[in-house]
C-alpha cells in the first residue's frame, strides 16, 4: 500500500483494529470451520468401514486427537492467554501432530484405503490448529516474550487465569451444541460401530475355530 493510498483511507474515517479482527476471525471463522472438516473425515471413514478394517483402534486414536486439540481450545474459550496456556497450546499442536502420522500409519497398516480426498481432509484438519496457534501468538506477543523468558517477573505466568472479558453464554452454548453435534455423535458412533463389529467378529472366528474343531476331530474318528 502507497503513503497515499494510507492517507486516504486514514482521511476517510475507516479504521480497522486488527486486533478485533483477528479475534473475530478465531471465534467466528476459523473455530466454526473446524467442524466441517471433521465431518468429512467421519463420513471418509464410514464409507471405507473402518469397522472392517482398523476398526476400535483407529477410532480410539480419533478420539485422542479430537482431545489433544479440545482440551487447548476449552481452556483458551475460558481463560486469559499466558505462557502457561501457550504451553499447553503448543504442546498439544505437537502431540497432535505425532498422532496424526501414527492415525495414517494405523489405518495403512490395516489395509483400510486412505483415498487422496481423505488425505487432502487430514491438511486441513492437520494445519488448522498451526493456523490458530499462529493467529493467537501474534495478538498475544507480550505473552510468547514472557514464555520466552521463563514467565519471570509474572506472577500469573504459571496459572490459570479467567478471562477479563468472558465470552457471552450464547456463543459458548452454540461452541457446545456444534461439539456435541459434529465431533461427539458422529466420532461416538463410530466407536461404537468398531466396538460392535469387533465383537461380532471375534464371535464369528471363535465360532470358526469350534467348527474347525469338531470338524477335524471327526475326521480322526473316522480315519481310526
Amino acid at each position: 500500500m502507497s503513503t497515499d493510498q494510507a492517507k486516504e483511507i486514514r482521511a476517510s474515517g475507516v479504521t480497522v483494529d486488527v486486533g478485533d479482527a483477528t479475534t473475530r476471525y478465531l471465534l467466528y471463522g476459523l473455530l466454526p470451520s473446524w467442524f466441517v472438516p471433521g465431518v468429512a473425515d467421519w463420513v471418509m471413514h464410514r464409507r471405507t468401514r473402518i469397522e472392517e478394517t482398523a476398526g476400535t483402534k483407529e477410532s480410539l486414536i480419533h478420539s485422542l486427537m479430537m482431545a489433544e486439540v479440545g482440551i487447548p481450545i476449552a481452556l483458551t474459550l475460558r481463560y486469559e492467554v499466558n505462557p502457561l496456556l501457550l504451553s499447553v497450546q503448543l504442546g498439544g499442536a505437537a502431540v497432535h501432530e505425532a498422532t496424526a502420522l501414527w492415525d495414517v500409519r494405523t489405518a495403512v497398516d490395516s489395509e483400510r484405503e486412505v483415498k487422496p480426498i481423505e488425505q487432502h481432509i487430514h491438511s486441513f484438519l492437520e494445519s488448522l490448529p498451526f493456523g490458530a496457534l499462529a493467529s493467537l501468538m501474534c495478538l498475544h506477543a507480550d505473552q510468547v516474550k514472557s514464555l520466552l523468558r521463563g514467565g519471570r517477573g509474572d506472577p500469573d505466568a504459571w496459572r490459570l487465569v479467567p478471562r477479563r472479558r468472558p465470552l457471552s453464554r450464547g456463543y459458548l452454548a452454540g461452541i457446545a451444541a456444534a461439539i456435541g453435534t459434529c465431533v461427539l455423535l458422529p466420532y461416538g458412533e463410530e466407536l461404537l460401530r468398531c466396538v460392535r463389529a469387533g465383537r461380532r467378529n471375534r464371535k464369528n472366528d471363535k465360532k470358526a475355530r469350534s467348527d474347525a474343531a469338531r470338524w477335524s476331530a471327526a475326521r480322526s474318528g473316522k480315519g481310526r
